[in-house]
C-alpha cells in the first residue's frame, strides 16, 4: 500500500558516486546470485583519500603526526594492505590482529597495540616486532618490565594510558596515583623500557574536551623529560566522526519520526542514534581540534603540540571508513502488514550492528530491481521495515519503515550505504549456521564494469 498526500520520514546519504557506478552497472544481482546470500562491497580509493585529508589537516597545522588505522573497525585485509602501501599504522588489540597487520604489509614499528589486560604472549610478540604498546594498567607494566622475555637488546616501546578525568568511571586508563608510580618504574626499569609518552581513550565526539586532554598529555611529556624518559608522542585515539547525511535531512528526521514509524511501534530515543550528520566531520574535525584552544590557555592545541615537540598519533577508524563500503542483501520474503510490508532478507542484523546496541542504522536503503527494471508501482511511497532470516523476533534489520519509491518484490536488493566502518562486521557470526557475508573489493568503478576481487582475509 502506497502512502500519499503525507510526508514521511526518510534519511538519505550523502552523494557517492562510487558507489552509484557500483549500483548502476549490473553487478549487484550477478554477486547476489554467484554468492547465494548477503555480501558486502568495498571502496578502498575512499580509504585512501580519507587518510590523505587526514595527512592534510596535520601538515596545514604544521604539526607532526602519525595515523593509525584501528582494525577493530572493520576486518577486511585490503583495508590493512592499503594502510601499508601508504606507509600509515594499524592499531591491534590481539595476537590474529598484529599477525594479519604483519602479514599484509604493516611494518612492526608502525603498529600500535591496545586494548586492557594484554596476555603475556601478546606483549611478547608485540615487543619482538617493536611495536607500540598502551599500557592500561601496573600489572601489565610489570609484565613487561619482568616478565616478558624480548630477546637481545630490544626494550618494549611503551605509553601510558591515563584515566580521562572528564570519564573518570571509565575502565580504561590509569589515575594520577598509579601514573605516578608507573613512571617512577619506567625510570627504575632504565632500558627495559623505553616511555615515549601517554595515550587516551575518551568516548564521544566533543571536540573541546578532546583538545583539553591532549594538552595536559603535552604537558606531561614535559614532566616526564625531566626525570629523564623520552616523552615524544600523545595518542588521542579515535572519536572523529562522520557524517552520513545533510543537516537538513537530519534535523527534519529527528523532529518528524515517532513510533507509528516503526515496526510493532518500536521506540528508539534520539539519543540512542549515531549522530548521523555532523558539521565538521573526518579530517575536518581534525583540523578543528588542532585549531581549539584548550581551557585555560592561549594557545591552539597544534602550536602547544609543536613548542612542546609532541607528535600527535591518531587511531581513527570510522573516519578512515567514510564511503567505503556498503552492504547487500536479497529480499527472500514480503508480507503485508496494516498499512505496510514487512520484507524478510537472506542475512540478520549482525551484519547491520546498531540492533545489537539498541539502536537502528538510520541511513536509507537503496532499492534496486531483480530485474533491472525501476518503474514504480504507483504514486507515493511504500513503506518497509526489514527483518533477518532467523528465528529470532526482536532480528531486525530496519524497524524502521522506510518509503520506498516502489513497491519491494521477492529478488530485489537492498544496498545499506556506508558500512564499512563498524556496521558490516564488528558484530558478524554465524548464527543458524548461516555463512557470514562474504566481501568484494571494487577496485575501479570508472569503466563500463567495475573490476571485482575478493577480499584476501586471512582469518
Amino acid at each position: 500500500m502506497a502512502v500519499t498526500g503525507t510526508s514521511w520520514p526518510t534519511l538519505p546519504v550523502r552523494p557517492d558516486p562510487a558507489a552509484d557506478r557500483v549500483r548502476e552497472s549490473g553487478l549487484l544481482p550477478e554477486l547476489a546470485y554467484a554468492f547465494g546470500g548477503p555480501f558486502h562491497f568495498l571502496l578502498p580509493d575512499a580509504f585512501d583519500a580519507n587518510l590523505a585529508a587526514m595527512r592534510q589537516s596535520l601538515a596545514e597545522a604544521g604539526v607532526d603526526g602519525f595515523v593509525y588505522f584501528a582494525k577493530k573497525a572493520n576486518k577486511a585485509a585490503v583495508f590493512v594492505e592499503r594502510a601499508a602501501a601508504a606507509g600509515a599504522g594499524v592499531d591491534v588489540a590481539s595476537a590474529a590482529e598484529l599477525r594479519e597487520a604483519l602479514g599484509h604489509g604493516v611494518r612492526g614499528e608502525h603498529l600500535v597495540l591496545t586494548g586492557p589486560a594484554k596476555d603475556p604472549a601478546l606483549l611478547r610478540l608485540a615487543v619482538q616486532h617493536g611495536a607500540l604498546i598502551a599500557v592500561d594498567a601496573l600489572d601489565e607494566l610489570d609484565t613487561l618490565i619482568t616478565g616478558v622475555p624480548y630477546g637481545p637488546c630490544r626494550p618494549a616501546r611503551i605509553l601510558l594510558r591515563i584515566l580521562p578525568p572528564q570519564q573518570p568511571h571509565s575502565r580504561f586508563g590509569m589515575n594520577d596515583a598509579e601514573l605516578t608510580t608507573a613512571l617512577e618504574r619506567c625510570v627504575q626499569a632504565g632500558d627495559t623500557v623505553r616511555m615515549e609518552g601517554f595515550s587516551f581513550h575518551l568516548s564521544g565526539y566533543a571536540i573541546q574536551p578532546r583538545a583539553d586532554l591532549a594538552a595536559h598529555l603535552a604537558d606531561l611529556c614535559l614532566k616526564a623529560r625531566v626525570q629523564g624518559l623520552e616523552t615524544g608522542r600523545i595518542s588521542i585515539g579515535g572519536g572523529l566522526p562522520i557524517s552520513y547525511t545533510d543537516a537538513d535531512s537530519w534535523h527534519a528526521f529527528l523532529e518528524g519520526h515517532d513510533r507509528r514509524h516503526y515496526h510493532a511501534r518500536k521506540a528508539f530515543q534520539d539519543s540512542d542514534f549515531y549522530p548521523y550528520h555532523c558539521p565538521r566531520p573526518g579530517a575536518e574535525a581534525l583540523t578543528a581540534l588542532l585549531a581549539a584552544r584548550p581551557d585555560g590557555r592561549e594557545q591552539s592545541l597544534a602550536d602547544i603540540l609543536r613548542d612542546a615537540g609532541v607528535t600527535l598519533l591518531l587511531e581513527p577508524g570510522r573516519a578512515l571508513l567514510d564511503q567505503a563500503g556498503a552492504s547487500v542483501f536479497t529480499i527472500q520474503g514480503v508480507k503485508d502488514r496494516d498499512g505496510y510490508q514487512l520484507l524478510t532478507v537472506d542475512g540478520t542484523s549482525l551484519s547491520l550492528s546498531e540492533q545489537w546496541f539498541n539502536s537502528e542504522y538510520l541511513p536509507d536503503p537503496h532499492l534496486v530491481p531483480r530485474d533491472g527494471a525501476g518503474s514504480d508501482s504507483g504514486a507515493g511511497l511504500y513503506p518497509a521495515g526489514v527483518g533477518a532470516a532467523t528465528c529470532l523476533e526482536s532480528d531486525m534489520l530496519t524497524w524502521r519503515k522506510v518509503g520506498f519509491p516502489r513497491r519491494p518484490r521477492v529478488g530485489d536488493l537492498l544496498v545499506y550505504p556506508n558500512t564499512a566502518g563498524y556496521q558490516m562486521d564488528s558484530n558478524e557470526s554465524p548464527f543458524h549456521d548461516l555463512a557470514i557475508p562474504p566481501k568484494v573489493v571494487i577496485d575501479r568503478t570508472d569503466g563500463a564494469r567495475p573490476r571485482w576481487r575478493l577480499d584476501r582475509h586471512f582469518t
